[in-house]
């Protein structure tokens, strides 16, 4: 499993390939790449006007790790009373969000999802001494109407 530094170089990578930099490796690359990628942000808003965009996270992580990405590019990430907690609201050019935002928002949340499924395995697997496969399939019940197929 990686360590929390490991992580955290991983997405400094991310960060500088989406910024589209040749610069590789310490945080200096990682500062460059956030700056680079706000002043390509400031170019899209002079060509391509913000509009408002509704992302709907699956989870309070996505969530969390969008919001902070948002901040981190100076956009104000915001929801509607009433709306959920799992929705926020952003202006933003459109061509950043296909481009940039989004692309790096999918990686990100992938190497997050896979580090903490595998502390979640390792945790339940240690402490509960349990076994952490999924749940078996089995066949229809005789007499209960099946899922539809």
């Amino acid at each position: 499993m990686p360590t929390l530094e490991q992580l955290l170089e991983t997405f400094r990578r991310i960060e500088t390939l989406h910024a589209r930099t040749d610069v590789q490796g310490e945080k200096a690359a990682a500062a460059e790449a956030m700056h680079r990628i706000r002043r390509l942000l400031a170019e899209k808003q002079t060509t391509d006007p913000p509009i408002e965009f509704r992302f709907s996270m699956t989870d309070n992580w996505s969530r969390k790790l969008f919001v902070a990405l948002l901040r981190r590019y100076g956009l104000a990430p915001y929801r509607y009373s009433g709306q959920r907690y799992t929705t926020v609201m952003v202006r933003v050019p459109k061509s950043f969000v296909d481009e940039t935002l989004w692309p790096e928002f999918n990686q990100f949340s992938d190497v997050l999802r896979q580090h903490l499924d595998e502390i979640t395995e390792r945790v339940i697997a240690s402490a509960l001494q349990g076994d952490t496969s999924d749940a078996a399939v089995v066949a229809d019940i005789p007499g209960l109407p099946g899922p539809e197929r």
